[in-house]
């Protein structure tokens, strides 16, 4: 469940991305590879871990599977965590710097 959450997530977020794709102005490139990053490594571990169990790997028990798809969100959410901190850090549109130093 940890590789379908990342591999449903990076598949958005790069249709996200090449929908604006001559401008990143929102910086969603970023995102797009740490999706894409996280899903590699998920199924590497998936090979592995199929190569430990064979057939056994093709039916989880229900608690475990929802404890891969828990996993998989948290790493979903972490990624736009620090999506939004680059986000901010960039500051592309100048929101950011315009609020800092408004005059009152």
């Amino acid at each position: 469940m940890t590789l379908l959450t990342t591999v449903f997530a990076a598949i958005v977020c790069t249709i996200i991305w090449y929908r604006g794709a001559p401008k990143n102005d929102m910086k969603v490139s970023y995102l797009c590879w740490m999706y894409w990053g996280a899903s590699l490594m998920w199924l590497v571990d998936a090979i592995f871990e199929y190569a430990e169990l064979g057939a056994e790997y093709f039916t989880p028990a229900p608690m475990d599977m929802l404890n891969d798809f828990y996993l998989g969100l948290s790493v979903v959410a972490l990624g736009l965590i620090i999506w939004l901190v680059i986000l901010l850090v960039k500051d592309p549109k100048g929101v950011v710097k315009a609020t800092l130093f408004k005059k009152k």
